[in-house]
């Protein structure tokens, strides 16, 4: 292992297949919007049924990632990366077969499973092998969750038509494939062991690192689980609400489409700029200032969108994404930072699982308020929380650690 380290180029081979796992789990989440149809036909299920699939996905991806890091952490990655490679090919898997809702829901939730593992183990490798290029590391793996959707979306919906078991059978073996692919790859490295970007093995001090219910204790995880609530709340509102909002505010279906598609270029395109900014400029000074102009760039799309003009709302809501991404790269390097690499996995599951009453914010309160106040209101109450979440992370000092009693001491390394 201490060899693998004196190879400069080990750690980003490590980085491309975990980018590929991520990728491939990605699917779920982004495909459903192209699966959901043909699925509802085969299965004669109503909207409101297939929104039930999806919520249960999201609720399985997120809170299996607190047992699934936990695991990790102690016993490295492979053993439950196979575990999510058969969690994710059975979903899409038993999506060909099944002829009843019950078993849908059932296999899509399945494949959350695999989801989540596959998304704690892939997020979480550049933290363990990172310590000099880390934004930019965790950049390239997590933009991938998205970006390999937007290849596979258009073949996806070129083929269900017309064969739907074959495609979703061939979709089950690619996931699958790159789930075990990952399995055989991927590991942690030694413990306290790191890598300069000359390749030279140095030594870190892991005694720091500690478990979540000290994590629990400090001031820190709940600022990164409040600011994380709201851009998942907020996101998903923009995400799932675009082309209504957009209506909305008077203009055509012609960009409410454009906006559909640049929100999600935008989105992978924050992530990697944005992150890798943070390696010279540091995760809380990136992200908090990512997140005032992500205020500034939703309110602002606001205004110009009830004036009409077109061309600068989709600037404006293209920046919104873009700003607000770069949160997902940069808090497991956070995370990893304040508590301890040893424990990161885990750790940054319990922030992760912010995302739980975010997509209650973004989903059922964001329904409620746009239907009781208008497109308005709703999201300049948005582009407001957005901002505040925002200054929130900018009170986190990057000079703080919590030490192994939850207390928070300064940083020594």
């Amino acid at each position: 292992m201490t060899d693998d380290l004196s190879r400069p180029g080990t750690r980003w081979v490590l980085v491309v297949v975990a980018a590929g796992v991520m990728g491939a789990a990605g699917t779920y989440q982004f495909a459903w919007s192209s699966l959901s149809g043909p699925v509802g036909s085969r299965v004669g299920a109503s909207p409101t049924g297939l929104g039930n699939v999806f919520t249960a996905y999201i609720v399985a991806q997120t809170l299996v990632q607190f047992p699934a890091g936990s695991i990790r952490d102690r016993y490295g990655p492979r053993a439950i990366l196979v575990v999510s490679a058969l969690f994710l090919a059975s979903g899409y898997a038993g999506l060909a077969v099944v002829r009843s809702y019950p078993l849908v829901l059932a296999a899509y939730t399945l494949g959350g499973v695999g989801c989540g593992i596959a998304y704690t183990v892939a997020v979480n490798t550049p933290v363990k092998w990172f310590t000099d290029r880390r934004g930019l590391a965790t950049g390239a793996v997590t933009m991938a969750y998205g970006a390999v959707s937007v290849a596979a979306i258009p073949l996806l919906q070129s083929r269900l038509d017309a064969s739907y078991r074959a495609t979703l059978l061939t979709l089950a073996v690619v996931v699958g494939g790159a789930g075990l692919l990952a399995a055989l790859v991927l590991r942690d490295p030694p413990t306290g062991t790191d890598a300069t970007d000359d390749g030279d093995a140095v030594s870190v001090d892991e005694t720091a690192a500690i478990g979540w219910r000290s994590v629990l204790r400090s001031w820190q995880f709940w600022v990164l689980f409040g600011v994380m609530a709201v851009v998942n709340g907020v996101g998903l509102m923009l995400i799932g609400q675009s082309v209504g909002f957009t209506r909305g505010l008077g203009m055509g279906s012609g960009t409410a489409t454009t906006v559909a598609s640049v929100i999600a270029l935008a989105d992978a395109g924050g992530i990697v700029v944005v992150s890798a900014l943070s390696d010279r400029l540091g995760g809380e000074r990136t992200v908090g200032a990512s997140l005032l102009l992500c205020g500034c760039s939703l309110a602002g799309a606001v205004v110009v969108g009830v004036r009409g003009l077109a061309p600068l709302f989709v600037l404006l809501v293209g920046a919104t994404a873009f700003f607000r991404s770069p949160v997902f790269a940069v808090f497991p390097s956070l995370v990893g930072r304040y508590y301890g690499r040893a424990r990161s996995s885990e750790n940054y599951a319990l922030v992760y699982s912010a995302k739980v009453p975010g997509g209650i914010l973004g989903g059922t309160v964001a329904g409620f308020l746009i239907a009781r106040t208008g497109w308005t209101p709703s999201f300049l109450a948005g582009a407001a929380l957005l901002a505040l979440a925002g200054l929130a992370t900018l009170t986190l000092r990057s000079g703080d650690l919590v030490d192994k009693d939850g207390h928070v001491g300064q940083q020594t390394g």
